[in-house]
């Protein structure tokens, strides 16, 4: 029994061009899996740059409200660098876990 191949198949320009194409989608070290890994990652640095960039929006909005209001100042300063006055005593209460 003998296979007959068309003759476009056995043409020396469809052999290497069906070689060509085999080897860039699946062997080549740029193939399709990692192009397709490639795009799944910029995706999700993409994502995280846009959640940053609103966070830091975010920060700024507050930090200029703090710097033009006077009493979220000086609530800032208490609660974060636990800053009192002269005349109050100050107490830190730390919880166990």
């Amino acid at each position: 029994m003998k296979i007959r191949l068309p003759r476009f198949v056995r043409n020396f320009y469809f052999l290497s061009g069906a070689f060509f194409l085999i080897w860039m989608l699946f062997i080549d070290s740029n193939d399709i899996l990692s192009q397709l890994k490639l795009k799944q990652k910029v995706n999700d640095l993409e994502a995280r740059k846009e959640y940053y960039q609103e966070n830091i929006q975010l920060i700024n909005q507050q930090y200029e409200e703090r710097l033009t209001d006077r009493e979220l100042m000086e609530k800032f300063a208490r609660e974060k660098y636990f800053m009192k006055k002269d005349t109050e005593d100050l107490f830190i209460v730390v919880e166990e876990q």
